[in-house]
């Protein structure tokens, strides 16, 4: 017992017979917890700037940074089609100072097709909220002489092989999106991966590629702008700055019809203290009319569910990918 007593005196610590006990290991991350945040957090998007990921963020993190009390700083973590930027997430240190972005790409779609993936979705990360969901859509450059999907698919099966699409990567949602597409309609058009949605629109835009497949944040000004001509958009309905853009849906193609979503995850083990207490900012986030109306302009539309909904979010994904992949004989080869 007097062990006990000097080792506890020694740390600063006094103890009773009946219940004086050392602050447990919980007790100590609790009160760090407690104190945070004392300094900026960085949130990390797993693709470049000017994509949509990287809009989506953007927004989230100006209003987070005044929720939190400090600065929410970018870091852009591009290639892989997300998967560089992803695995630093699950590996940074898990004390609540690096967030991250998730996507349909990086969390649905990766782990599906890409067996010597670096992380797990569902083990490595810890879900804070789904920030928003968004539309996606299929464009092709003016020059393309095809007004609707109909003309398109004459155009697509009379040149088998000659027409390419751009994604924003391999592995990525975009080539999920393509690949589905050209299983769904027995096309053959060839592959064009990109680092990030940014460039993929932009050699679009260009007629280095005819067709691009793509989140609609991305490339909704040029689709509004004519730099490029929308067939298709993958959403419940028509999105009303493009209503003469018809959806999957409406051309009797519900399986290319799913939209993407974009959400908040920690490193596995951030102390739940944290987590909550981002969560808890963001939903105060999203529900700011302001904030919705950026993403609304953006394409996108606020979602700040909870961690567990969120968690199931992901796992459906997952298991509709992964039947996608299989029933519809995709294979990725690049």
């Amino acid at each position: 017992m007097n062990k006990i007593n000097n080792l506890a005196l020694i740390f600063g610590v006094t103890t009773t017979l009946m219940g004086g006990l050392l602050p447990t290991l919980a007790q100590a991350q609790g009160s760090a917890a407690g104190a945070w945040p004392t300094k900026s957090v960085k949130l990390i998007i797993p693709f470049p700037p000017g994509g949509s990921t990287d809009i989506v963020g953007r927004i989230a993190a100006e209003r987070l940074s005044r929720e939190l009390g400090q600065p929410v700083v970018i870091e852009n973590r591009g290639g892989a089609g997300g998967a560089i930027g992803a695995e630093m997430i699950a590996r940074a240190v898990p004390d609540g100072y690096t967030l991250g972005m998730a996507t349909v790409s990086t969390h649905g779609v990766l782990p599906v097709v890409n067996p010597k993936l670096s992380y797990d979705p569902m083990r490595d990360f810890i879900p804070v909220t789904n920030l928003a969901a968004v539309p996606n859509v299929l464009a092709v450059h003016p020059g393309v002489k095809a007004a609707n999907m109909k003309e398109l698919l004459a155009l697509l099966r009379a040149n088998p092989g000659k027409l390419s699409y751009a994604s924003s990567g391999t592995g990525g949602i975009g080539h999920l999106m393509g690949e589905t597409f050209k299983a769904s309609t027995k096309t053959f058009i060839v592959h064009v991966p990109y680092r990030g949605a940014a460039p993929a629109v932009t050699d679009a835009m260009a007629g280095q590629v005819e067709m691009i497949f793509d989140n609609l944040p991305s490339s909704l000004q040029a689709v509004r702008s004519g730099k490029l001509r929308g067939i298709a958009v993958a959403a419940q309905q028509r999105f009303p700055a493009l209503p003469d853009v018809p959806t999957y849906a409406e051309l009797g193609m519900p399986e290319c019809n799913g939209m993407a979503w974009y959400g908040l995850v920690y490193p596995a083990k951030t102390p739940d203290a944290i987590v909550q207490r981002v969560h808890a900012a963001a939903v105060r986030a999203l529900a700011d009319p302001l904030v919705r109306d950026k993403l609304r302009e953006q394409a996108a539309f606020a979602v700040g569910n909870t961690p567990a909904q969120f968690a199931e979010e992901i796992r459906k994904e997952i298991e509709t990918n992964r039947r996608v992949v299989k029933e519809q004989g995709i294979v990725m080869t690049e």
